[in-house]
């Protein structure tokens, strides 16, 4: 048998969420040996939103954590996390929110990022009317174009936010998910030229008598490029499952497939043509065809999708009946598992379990 079939797979209704839970802790051993320590290593929790899964990070010595949402960040406290920061700039009622998961959770640290005064000055207010302060991390631009402050204008706000009375800055985040080169030397000739605009910012706001700043950087295709770097944190995130594009993109790194989506043949139209259950609401939809490959049925050629039915050729359908089981691996994973509910767990090719992927919801309960 192959490693991904499941004996009892006919207990389970598709298409479906698969976790198969030794992969998934042989995915974070491997972390754990790809850092010089543990320390450094703060993974983000975006791919995964799963209890258990950041349980099982925590059960390897794993104490600092990165989410998205409050919900993430939620998720964390109630089991317990030591060290969570929020790597998106709260505004509007999401501070408030912040602000109420801190007095619920006092054992968890929180802290959050900023890269505009009157956001950080908004939620200095509010945390010091509450006698509150926040640890923040000034967030970087250095080519993701998508948040952050360009490096040579951060000093500035950074002299601005530190006498705000409800917050405290205490690091610089600099996401770098715009590098991601397959070659892993051009991969770290651009992480070490992003990388340098953080170290003369450090180095900067130390110039003018301020603390050190903590380094937050680096998502999957980057981290390993930064573990060799002192007081730095690392931020990956699909390393836990790992899907297609990353295994393609990344030949350097080791991680294996840990989570699989479920489908089964609905209908054979003609003798070229199957129909699996499979839809845009079943398997993350934003990359051109293939949107997932499956495992026991490589080559398969997708030519159409829609909200239940994925349509495939294949050379000869006198070789599938319906009801015949797909196992398959989504290019990404990460917005793939915001689309269940729960998650089936697999172990020893059997599924043993349900975990409920609780932080694909905007609200838990704060």
């Amino acid at each position: 048998m192959n490693w991904y079939t499941i004996e009892n797979i006919d207990d389970i209704d598709s298409p479906a969420l698969v976790i198969y839970k030794e992969r998934v802790n042989e995915n974070i051993r491997l972390l754990t040996t790809m850092a010089e320590d543990v320390g450094q290593l703060r993974p983000h929790v975006k791919t995964n939103k799963i209890a258990e899964v950041c349980r099982m990070m925590m059960d390897h010595g794993i104490t600092k954590f990165k989410c998205a949402t409050i919900a993430e960040a939620e998720m964390l406290a109630m089991i317990n996390a030591p060290d969570v920061l929020l790597a998106y700039q709260p505004i509007g009622p999401k501070v408030f929110r912040l602000l109420e998961l801190a007095k619920a959770y006092p054992s968890t640290h929180f802290s959050c990022i900023t890269d505009d005064f009157r956001a950080a000055n908004n939620i200095s207010d509010l945390f010091s009317d509450n006698d509150m302060v926040l640890d923040v991390y000034i967030d970087l631009n250095t080519g993701m174009n998508r948040t952050g402050i360009r490096p040579q204008h951060a000093l500035q706000l950074f002299e601005i936010i530190e006498s705000f009375a409800g917050i405290r800055v205490v690091g610089l985040h600099a996401y770098d998910g715009h590098i991601r080169d397959k070659d892993l030397v051009k991969r770290k000739e651009k992480s070490d030229e992003a990388f340098e605009q953080v170290v003369l910012l450090a180095k900067s706001i130390e110039a003018i008598g301020k603390q050190s700043m903590n380094i937050v950087v680096g998502g999957t295709p980057t981290f390993p490029t930064h573990t060799h770097r002192q007081n730095v944190e690392c931020s990956p995130g699909t390393f836990v499952f790992w899907d297609w594009g990353y295994n393609n993109n990344l030949p350097d790194e080791p991680f294996i497939f840990a989570a699989l989506v479920i489908a089964r043949i609905i209908s054979i139209p003609d003798a070229d043509t199957i129909c699996v259950d499979l839809g845009h609401k079943s398997v993350a939809a934003e990359n051109p065809f293939p949107r997932v490959n499956f495992l026991n049925l490589p080559g398969a050629e997708p030519i159409g999708q829609s909200e239940e039915h994925l349509i495939l050729r294949v050379p000869d359908t006198s070789l599938f009946s319906a009801g015949d089981v797909l196992y398959g691996v989504p290019v990404h994973i990460c917005p793939t598992v915001a689309l269940y509910e729960k998650a089936f767990v697999a172990e020893n090719k059997n599924i043993t379990d349900e975990w409920r992927v609780i932080a694909r919801d905007r609200k838990i309960n704060i």
